[in-house]
């Protein structure tokens, strides 16, 4: 009877420490996330270094991620239904103006990541030069949105030149080929531009209308998906806010794990180029922006471009499209 008794409180034991063990299984239960992106510094950086350092499974998530080639493309799918957020430029200030998305995190101010570069042996050695010549860029993008403020700076105005709209790569490729005398394009493609037009010249980039032009990468998702997944925004937001502390504060260390692991056709010379094309910026310098409405500033001045150029009828605001409280809830603290 005794014997009995102890196998049967050993079972008993053994039970409930099995239930024990499998408890923290069930609690780690994670929430899946459909994240697009665009494969470029400005956008993924923040992203694929808190994957790198486990930071989405430690908030809860597991994304899964979809490159895709434009921000266009990528609002799209979303709402069409096939992403639940996406990571890409300019475009963050465009469709979100039409209704068809909420902004609700920061990735950087693509400080000098738009560039125009043109061939001299067309003779292009200024803008002034490309009046009634044709500039191949991808419309309503970040290269558009800088294109447009070159021209206007230097007293032209967008109808003074013929623009080619195509997909970055094949806006790229018309350039080195010689089909056009002009590119306005983002980094990385700059590189490709270089390295294959040994006559190319970088005529300018977005630097020298900063921070009047600013342009934002950024983070966006549907209404409907924010109205019901508040809590797993600000997962996200945690989870990005860890890869972009790392970035900022352990820089060189940060980009030669994104180039041995996400960007290796890209030497780690021209990667640090590209973040130095970049304003990425700590949390808390960012919760003091996000705070005092500059970043908010930023996306207007953006959305006011877009509704200009793409006749958006009775734009949405900024304040109205951008969430910040998202970001200032997750990193509070």
């Amino acid at each position: 009877m005794t014997i009995h008794r102890r196998n049967v409180l050993k079972g008993a034991a053994m039970a409930t420490g099995a239930a024990i063990i499998g408890a923290p299984a069930l609690a780690q239960a994670r929430t899946k996330i459909r994240v697009g992106y665009l494969h470029t510094l400005a956008v993924d950086g923040q992203m694929w270094l808190a994957d790198h350092l486990g930071a989405f499974a430690r908030h809860g998530l597991e994304p899964e991620f979809k490159l895709f080639q434009t921000g266009l493309e990528i609002f799209q799918a979303m709402i069409g239904g096939s992403l639940d957020v996406l990571s890409t430029g300019a475009v963050i200030s465009n469709f979100p103006a039409r209704g068809q998305g909420k902004m609700f995190l920061a990735n950087a101010v693509e400080f000098a990541t738009a560039q125009l570069w043109v061939r001299e042996d067309q003779g292009i050695r200024s803008i002034a030069d490309l009046k009634g010549k044709r500039v191949a860029t991808t419309a309503g993008t970040t290269a558009h949105v800088f294109l447009d403020t070159a021209l206007r700076e230097n007293g032209m105005k967008p109808g003074d030149i013929e623009l080619l709209n195509q997909r970055m790569p094949d806006a790229v490729t018309s350039f080195i080929s010689g089909a056009v005398p002009a590119v306005a394009l983002w980094v990385p493609f700059n590189i490709t531009v270089r390295d294959k037009t040994p006559g190319a010249k970088k005529l300018v980039d977005a630097s020298a209308f900063y921070p009047k032009a600013a342009i934002m990468s950024g983070w966006a998702t549907t209404a409907d998906y924010m109205g019901k997944n508040r809590a797993t925004l600000v997962q996200i937001v945690k989870a990005w806010s860890e890869g972009n502390e790392f970035l900022t504060s352990r820089t060189d260390e940060a980009l030669s794990v994104l180039q041995s692991r996400h960007y290796p056709q890209t030497p780690l010379p021209d990667l640090k180029e590209q973040y130095g094309a970049e304003k990425a910026f700590p949390v808390a310098e960012w919760r003091g922006m996000y705070a005092d409405g500059t970043v908010t500033k930023w996306l207007q001045q953006v959305t006011d471009f877009f509704a200009a150029t793409g006749n958006i009828a009775n734009a949405v605001p900024a304040s109205q499209y951008f969430d910040p409280s998202i970001f200032m809830d997750a990193t509070k603290g």
